[in-house]
Order: C-alpha cells, then structure tokens, then sequence
C-alpha cells in the first residue's frame, strides 16, 4: 500500500542530500512530486527509481519531476506553486527543505554572510508557506514539513547564523501549526542529526567526527532515514499531528 498515493507534494532543495532522499521516498510511496532547486538535477530527467511505473498490484506509483527555484524569490515561488496547481490539479504536501551551512561565530560573522544565511534558512521557509498555504486551502488541507536541525534546539560552538535560522524554523512552524489548524493544515519540524549529505561531506573530518562521538547510536545517518519520518507527516497516519517537533537524530539531543 502506497501512503501518499494521490498526494501532490512540492520538495525544496530537492536535487541532493535530504531533500532528494525526501522526494524519491515520497514519489515511491505514490505522491506526485516536483522537486526544485538552485542546482541542476545532472543524469536526472523525469523520473528515477521506478517511480512512474505500475506496481505489482496494478496501482499506478507516484511521479517525480525536477525544477528551478530560489527560495529567496517571492515571485519564483509564486510561479512554482502554480505550475504545480495547473499540473497536478493541487497542492497537498510542502517540504521546505533547502538550506545553506555556516560556521562563523559572533564576532567574526560578516552581514553578508549573516543575510545570506537567513535568506535561503529562514525567508525561504517564510515564503514557501506564504506561497503554498493558499493552495492547500483550495485542497481542502494538507501538510507542512519544515527541515530544521539538532542546532535549532541545542548550541554548536560557533554557526550563529544557522543555528539562529533553524531555532526560527522551529517557532515559525509551530506558529503556522496554531494558525491554521482549523483549516485541516498541519505544519511540523523535523530535526535531523548527522546525515550523509554534500554540506556534512564539506565539513572538516574533525568537526564531522566530534558530532557523530556525540551521537549515542555512535554513527550518522543517511538521507532516507529523515525521509521515512516525513511520509509519516505528510501522511494520513499523522492527521492528528500538528505543530510537533520529530527529532530524527540517533539520540543527540536525548544526552
């Protein structure tokens, strides 16, 4: 049985690493996908890993298409929404997923840098819910995952400003949770830990290790092990579930 079939979701940061592990699963549990980002999907036209093909069963599986969006645009995410819309005949589903790393501390933070972070991390969820939550309305409700991080809920040496962006991520989510319940929209955070993705592969080796020595599983994880955590809330399974927090992180934050 397919958990998403039927479902329309839109994936941000979708080409690589979390979000391509998030828009694979959920294409292969039925949902019709379109996966965006910055960077070019290289070798990946179409559909990947038998998504678009039959079931055993007979039951038609999802789909998964690739576009372009930076988060950062207001009117790239309203024409997204709606080529989505047209496509598909609705919205059912929204990941923002897209994120950037930095590691400065306070006092060697550039603004630049600081708005450069905040932009993709923080106005880029801002503006993915303001974009889609008219959609899922005319769908009659839907689902909300917002990727935030283990440093939205406890510090890291350094990273000021991603860590201040995945704390907002936490607080915007829950505040969309509250304000639109009534409406059968849903918006929760999913917390990863150490996940093998190209932005931990671009960490030094040492600060990669002192992570995962913290870690009381004692290893990382890989991208899918977030994305079985979100089928379940884009899910019907989670109907109930609004405004939580699903920490996907080996036991970190539990020490």
């Amino acid at each position: 049985m397919q958990r998403l079939s039927g479902k329309v979701a839109l994936v941000t940061g979708g080409v690589r690493g979390i979000g391509r592990g998030i828009a694979e699963l959920f294409a292969a549990e039925g949902a019709a996908v379109t996966a965006v980002d910055v960077l070019d999907p290289a070798g990946s036209a179409g559909s990947t890993g038998g998504v678009g093909q039959a079931d055993a069963d007979g039951t038609a599986a999802g789909s998964l298409e690739f576009g372009r969006l930076d988060v950062t645009d207001e009117a790239g995410w309203a024409r997204t929404v709606a080529a989505v819309e047209e496509r598909h005949g609705g919205l059912d589903i929204l990941v923002n997923n897209a994120g950037v790393g930095s590691y400065e501390a306070i006092h060697e933070l550039a603004q630049d840098e600081w708005n450069r972070v905040l932009g993709v991390n923080q106005t880029g969820v801002f503006l993915g819910m303001r974009a889609a939550i008219p959609a899922l309305r005319r769908s009659g409700g839907g689902s909300v995952i917002n990727i935030s991080s283990i440093y939205g809920a406890a510090a890291v040496p350094g990273s000021l400003a991603y860590q201040a962006t995945k704390g907002a991520v936490l607080s915007m989510t829950r505040n969309a949770a509250i304000t639109y319940a009534g409406e059968n929209i849903r918006a929760n955070a999913v917390l990863p830990g150490w996940i093998r993705t190209p932005m931990t592969e671009a960490q030094t080796r040492e600060f990669n290790d002192t992570v995962i020595a913290s870690t009381p599983m004692g290893r990382g994880a890989d991208p899918r092990d977030i994305a079985y955590g979100c089928v379940y809330l884009a899910s019907d399974e989670s109907s109930y579930v609004t405004g939580t927090d699903l920490v996907i992180d080996g036991g970190f934050l539990a020490r």
